[in-house]
């Protein structure tokens, strides 16, 4: 099956694979016996396809009921599950699940509800590993809000970790949030937040494994809401 390479890697790829070739090159020209340049281009070759691996930029077509629906924005496991007080742009109590993104999972972002983006700013921080609850206040990160079809609000936030280097949001006011759409991408082990409100029926538990675009987290209420939740 052929792979898709997101393009936020095609250019990191391509310069991956010269320096590799002229790392690899004097090996088999000069280095002997000839099965220490095997091991090293084999080493490499894993090293290489590993890099491929995280730069895959999957289709999703999501097969359930759209209405009202919250699915993953990332691939990776839940690592938090509780209610929270979200002081950014909603300022209320809310309901937080968070992904944990490693290194193997792919790390593009999908939007994770239908509506509008309302909402997006980005945020200069540290690099702690991002399983670490603090890490969704003092890391870098970016956050976008959207008003779904119902009128209420999810917020969103894309967490750098301590490998990753990078945050790319595609997102901006005014556009339409569609769940089989890329919202950013995250280079390198990461996390995503979502804050949904109180009552959001919850169908994941922590240590659940998510596949963006596709798992349902949850599914928010049907009243329209003239406020923020």
């Amino acid at each position: 099956m052929r792979v898709k390479i997101h393009h936020e890697g095609t250019n990191i790829l391509l310069s991956l694979l010269a320096i590799l070739l002229v790392v690899i090159a004097p090996l088999w020209i000069w280095v002997r016996p000839l099965y220490w340049a095997v091991a090293c281009t084999a080493v490499l070759g894993v090293f290489y396809l590993l890099v491929v691996n995280f730069f895959r930029s999957p289709r999703r077509i999501f097969h359930g009921n759209p209405d009202n629906v919250v699915v993953s924005s990332a691939d990776g496991q839940v690592v938090a599950l509780e209610e929270t007080y979200e002081p950014e742009y909603l300022k209320c109590r809310c309901l937080q699940v968070s992904v944990f993104m490693s290194v193997l999972n792919v790390h593009a972002n999908w939007f994770p509800v239908n509506g509008e983006v309302i909402y997006t700013a980005h945020h200069p921080g540290r690099f702690m590993a991002a399983y670490l609850p603090k890490s969704s206040t003092e890391n870098e990160r970016s956050t976008v809000a959207i008003r779904t079809e119902s009128g209420q609000t999810i917020l969103m936030r894309q967490v750098a970790g301590a490998m990753a280097r990078r945050i790319v949001t595609y997102a901006k006011v005014g556009d339409e949030a569609n769940i089989e759409d890329h919202m950013g991408f995250i280079k390198f082990g990461s996390r995503v937040d979502l804050y949904l409100p109180l009552g959001t029926d919850i169908y994941v538990a922590i240590g659940d494994k998510t596949t963006g675009g596709i798992t349902e987290l949850g599914r928010g209420k049907t009243k329209h809401h003239k406020n923020k939740f």
